[in-house]
């Protein structure tokens, strides 16, 4: 069976312990996203990316799909489950440019529609 191409960049929502993995972005925070490779699955590329950004092993485990109406070049957003809770030293960012912020402080990143609605399911009460 061949692979589909994935399009676009796709962004990594790694989640643990009710904090998000983001990434320093310009003035802010994002979630870890990159291009991906040819033929390389969205889920792939997610888990690649967070393991080149911080260093991070994870397992793309579920695609969100965008919120109806959103803006054709809305990046990808992928579910990754969290396998390693010390990172290598290999991460491509500083470690002061990685942080888990609580899901409720995530509000401040540039986050998908998608991204937005699924947190809200998992914020901790």
């Amino acid at each position: 069976m061949a692979l589909e191409p994935a399009e676009g960049v796709v962004q990594a929502v790694v989640l643990y312990d009710g904090r998000l993995l983001l990434v320093a972005d310009g003035d802010g925070w994002a979630l870890p996203s990159g291009d991906p490779q040819p033929a390389e699955p969205a889920e792939a590329t997610a888990a690649r990316v967070v393991y080149e950004l911080t260093g991070y092993l994870v397992d793309g485990t579920e695609s969100l799909a965008p919120r109806a109406g959103a803006r054709p070049d809305e990046a990808s957003a992928v579910v990754c489950q969290l396998l390693s809770e010390s990172p290598s030293d290999s991460a491509g960012r500083a470690r002061e440019q990685v942080r888990w912020a609580p899901i409720p402080e995530a509000d401040g990143a540039a986050l998908p529609a998608a991204v937005r609605d699924y947190l809200r399911g998992h914020t901790p009460a």
